[in-house]
């Protein structure tokens, strides 16, 4: 089956359950949004060893932790919001009624497979979206599965058949051809920046990321045992392959040796400079990060540098001086290895965060282990990161999963990073609302709208999606395009963009595959 006719399959049916699912009332999509939850926190357990079992990455306790907090906690956190009914501000005279996107093209990751699966297919539930699952080629086997089941579970619900839908056999052609196609209504891209920039030419609506690189300050009036043993957890968390984790430690040289002493305690091994110019060629060899060593073990990588640690070990720490973007321990990581350096006091301590994202992870966050208000308001204003934990990991503290952001696998940077979205990801994104406005004029009265909805229950079963007699696996009949037309083959502009999209995401895969 060529790339055309298995998206205008995949897309027709999309659509179809979307347009289907957007008349159903919150109560029905509650029902539908629960079961999901439940059907993916009970095999959270299964699908965490399954990942790292494909994927050579993370720990699975931890990513049981990820499922569960990307099931069930999505859902517990979003309880009291309302994505589906109308809203009403009798006072300005607007009532607002949302209007969610249509099919939603989600775009998973190798290093968070299932539980980016799990949240992106929620979010898309709650505002009443189809969503089309297209899972990284390495992470392909475990993001089916569970696809499959959220799939399973919205129908038994009551949803209609086809309101999840996964690329069982995901190609850079295939994904190409989703993203550029008129019926996906909006792309959820997380991965690397060129798989980013390949969602944002498509020629759909997309939100897109950007990566980490996460400093992280100590200063002097920081709880010293604490921060060491919550820098230790959170780079230690799944192997750091969440793009929040710390990625170069920045201390006051006043405490800098309490704290490695402390982290010392707490599992880390702090080296010295043959073994740091040891790691630094095992990781960096050839200019740029090797990815074998993405989400492995500690003990595993300084195995593989020829350095000495005990089985144990949960972070490298290697030390380094001056924050250049030549020294290749400042780069992102996504590894239990954490570059260090100190500084003379709190306003070196700031510029050299600043000088850590100027080389990598603008937007993204940081981290800051400080009681100093001033230090901590001015590291917040200087840096420039959209999200900034303080005195918790770093891992679990942007991502949310331990502070009261919005939990979140996917991480906006924003305007400063080059992203359409400057918070974590959240169901709002994903719908748009309908304003109806009333004459301000005090002598025009609105109606009362209390109660009123445009949406009903679902009588009955869904019907199965409608296929002719004689239907042996063509694609339906495409619509007029609305938001762009269909590409024409030998239009030049289009020939241009389709290469461009190609090599990006060529270039994307070229690089994660290996991990």
């Amino acid at each position: 089956m060529n790339n055309t006719v298995a998206v205008g399959q995949i897309l027709e049916r999309a659509r179809w359950a979307a347009a289907a699912y957007a008349e159903y009332d919150r109560a029905h999509v509650d029902a539908v949004v629960t079961a999901v939850a439940d059907a993916a926190y009970r095999e959270a357990e299964r699908f965490a060893a399954a990942a790292v079992a494909e994927t050579g990455m993370g720990v699975v306790a931890d990513k049981i932790v990820k499922n569960r907090a990307c099931s069930r906690g999505i859902v517990e956190y979003y309880r009291d919001d309302d994505f589906v009914s109308p809203r009403i501000d009798a006072a300005r005279k607007i009532v607002e009624i949302p209007r969610p996107a249509g099919v939603v093209l989600a775009l998973t990751p190798t290093t968070n497979p299932v539980a980016t699966v799990y949240f992106k297919v929620l979010l898309a539930l709650m505002t009443r979206n189809a969503v089309v699952v297209a899972p990284h080629p390495r992470a392909r086997q475990c993001s089916v599965d569970a696809a499959l089941v959220l799939a399973e579970a919205a129908v038994a619900a009551g949803a209609p058949d086809g309101i999840v839908s996964v690329i069982a056999e995901p190609s850079i052609p295939l994904v190409e051809t989703l993203m550029g196609d008129a019926r996906t209504d909006v792309i959820v891209a997380t991965g690397g920046n060129a798989v980013v920039r390949a969602a944002y030419s498509s020629g759909n609506p997309a939100l897109g990321v950007g990566p980490g690189n996460v400093p992280v300050f100590v200063d002097a009036s920081a709880d010293i045992d604490a921060a060491a043993r919550r820098i230790v957890d959170s780079k230690a968390f799944d192997n750091s392959v969440l793009c929040t984790n710390e990625s170069v430690l920045i201390a006051e040289e006043s405490i800098a040796a309490k704290l490695t002493a402390a982290m010392n305690r707490n599992g880390a091994a702090i080296l010295d400079e043959d073994a740091t110019r040891r790691l630094r060629h095992y990781m960096f060899g050839d200019g740029r990060l090797n990815t074998d060593v993405v989400g492995r073990d500690a003990a595993w990588i300084a195995e593989q540098a020829g350095i000495r640690v005990t089985a144990k070990t949960r972070v490298l720490v290697a030390p380094f001086t001056d924050v250049l973007a030549e020294e290749m321990l400042t780069h992102e990581k996504l590894s239990p290895v954490l570059g260090m350096t100190t500084v003379a006091d709190a306003d070196r301590g700031i510029r050299a965060a600043r000088a850590v994202i100027r080389i990598a992870g603008a937007g993204h966050s940081a981290a800051i282990h400080s009681e100093n208000a001033r230090v901590i308001a001015d590291f917040a204003a200087q840096v420039p990161v959209l999200r900034v934990s303080v005195n918790v990991g770093n891992s679990t503290g942007s991502s949310g999963l331990e502070t009261n952001l919005a939990p979140s696998m996917t991480i906006g940077t924003g305007f400063v990073g080059r992203s359409s979205i400057g918070e974590n990801l959240q169901p709002g994104h994903l719908v748009n609302w309908t304003r109806i406005a009333y004459n301000a004029d005090a002598g025009v009265t609105m109606p009362n709208f209390a109660g009123v909805s445009p949406w009903r229950s679902p009588a009955g079963p869904v019907p199965a999606y409608p296929r002719a007699s004689n239907d042996l696996g063509a694609v339906p009949a495409a619509p007029a395009p609305r938001a762009h037309p269909p590409a024409r083959s030998g239009d030049p502009g289009i020939e241009a963009l389709r290469a461009e999209l190609r090599a990006l995401v060529v270039e994307e895969l070229a690089q994660l595959i290996k991990r």
